[in-house]
């Protein structure tokens, strides 16, 4: 109404409103009014955006091939953009460009990527390159972030995937063929393969079984011979245990015959000894006369033995003696036993 509009811009669009030939507000998602006859409005989307392309190329050894992928990209300078390229939109409650410059862009990118591309796929021959898509597209990148182009434009590119990279279908067929022809010879050979290791594998089962009938017997030899090593081994030591009890045995009756020489020996020893106690308690009495030893056996006897020895005086002097007198109660008291004491 009398000549104002209002626009209102999305979080990724950069709105610039001129007027009177300057810079009157920028941003991103702004809204406000503005007098249109006056005022010119600059939209440039700032969001990412998806550009599919596919190339027809030539490999290294001149073969066609049909290089498909996509390119993401952003604007990264609004302003700078908008300076190279018209983004000015028509009054109107919808945006839209009053020319065609923003489908420009898109192609200027293609275009600079299919220069970029070509050179890698070049350097390649045709089965190289089928299945070099993910270096190719490495490459490709990294050169694109250098290109002074893109700066000047304002523009980052975010990613490039190559989808596939395909051969003409006259070549695709006759790759097909020799990778089939290839899989046959390696499937005849796997055959020949098996085939052999089936013999080989019943050679080896073969020889194994008569290497296990040889270690089987040779086993058994080592067991008959470690059973006789066993019973000479018994009966050496049977041998050693009956030699260790004839020579216990043997040193037993020597070791009594020494203890019987030895007791015999003391025994000598003992008697020696009594012999010259006896001869040396006697020694005194050597010398004295048979009256005197009486006389002192007397004195150390019981009455009894006194009277018996006064009898044998009597009896030896007899002839001196002309009557004796004897009462039978001295016979009786010489008869009775030693009163204990």
């Amino acid at each position: 109404m009398f000549g104002f509009q209002y626009i209102k811009a999305t979080p990724s669009q950069f709105i610039m409103h001129y007027r009177g030939g300057k810079l009157r507000r920028s941003g991103t998602g702004l809204a406000f009014f503005y007098f249109r006859p006056s005022s010119s409005i600059v939209v440039v989307p700032i969001g990412s955006a998806d550009v599919p392309f596919i190339f027809n190329e030539i490999s290294a050894d001149f073969q066609a091939i049909t290089v498909q992928g996509q390119l993401t990209y952003r604007a990264q300078d609004p302003q700078r953009l908008a300076s190279l390229l018209n983004y000015t939109v028509s009054g109107g409650a919808q945006i839209a460009y009053i020319s065609d410059d923003p489908q420009k862009l898109p192609q200027r990118l293609i275009n600079l990527l299919q220069v970029l591309v070509r050179a890698e796929v070049q350097k390649l021959p045709l089965k190289d390159a089928i299945h070099s898509t993910d270096e190719i597209a490495t490459v490709v990148m990294s050169k694109l972030s250098q290109v002074n182009e893109l700066s000047a434009l304002g523009v980052e590119v975010l990613g490039l995937a190559i989808q596939a990279i395909r051969p003409v279908p006259e070549m695709a067929r006759a790759l097909e063929a020799e990778a089939r022809e290839a899989l046959l010879r390696h499937a005849d050979q796997a055959i020949y393969d098996r085939r052999n290791s089936a013999v080989e594998q019943e050679r080896k089962i073969k020889e194994n079984e008569l290497n296990t009938e040889i270690a089987v017997e040779e086993k058994k030899r080592q067991i008959r011979e470690t059973k006789v090593e066993a019973d000479l081994a018994v009966e050496a030591k049977e041998q050693q245990v009956r030699k260790a009890k004839l020579d216990g045995q043997i040193t037993l009756e020597t070791d009594r015959k020494q203890l019987v020489a030895a007791q015999i020996e003391n025994a000598k020893s003992e008697a020696d000894v009594q012999a010259y106690s006896i001869e040396a308690s006697l020694k005194p009495l050597k010398n004295l006369d048979a009256a005197a030893l009486q006389a002192l056996a007397v004195q150390n006897t019981d009455p009894r033995l006194m009277v018996s020895l006064a009898l044998k005086e009597l009896a030896q002097n007899a002839g001196k003696i002309g009557n004796l007198n004897i009462s039978p109660e001295l016979f009786e008291l010489l008869m009775k036993d030693k009163p204990q004491k």
